[in-house]
């Protein structure tokens, strides 16, 4: 097995691992159907899909597979 010839320092260590974190996903509140979702991304409300406020497709549930 390879190992390291020098010791990394425990600074050196933690700053690469600095990055290395969650962060939390934003959420946004639909101005028209006041139903909180995440951003960039289509939502359903009533089985009508919805991105950007608009609506996209009426019906959606009957369309897509609801697991």
């Amino acid at each position: 097995m390879p190992n390291p010839k020098h010791k990394f320092s425990t600074s050196r260590r933690d700053k690469r691992r600095t990055h290395d974190k969650l962060t939390e996903k934003s959420i946004q509140i639909c101005q028209t159907t006041d139903t909180p979702h995440l951003r960039h991304r289509g939502y359903v409300v009533d089985g009508n899909l919805y991105y950007k406020g608009q609506l996209i497709v009426e019906g959606f549930e009957k369309i897509a597979k609801v697991k």
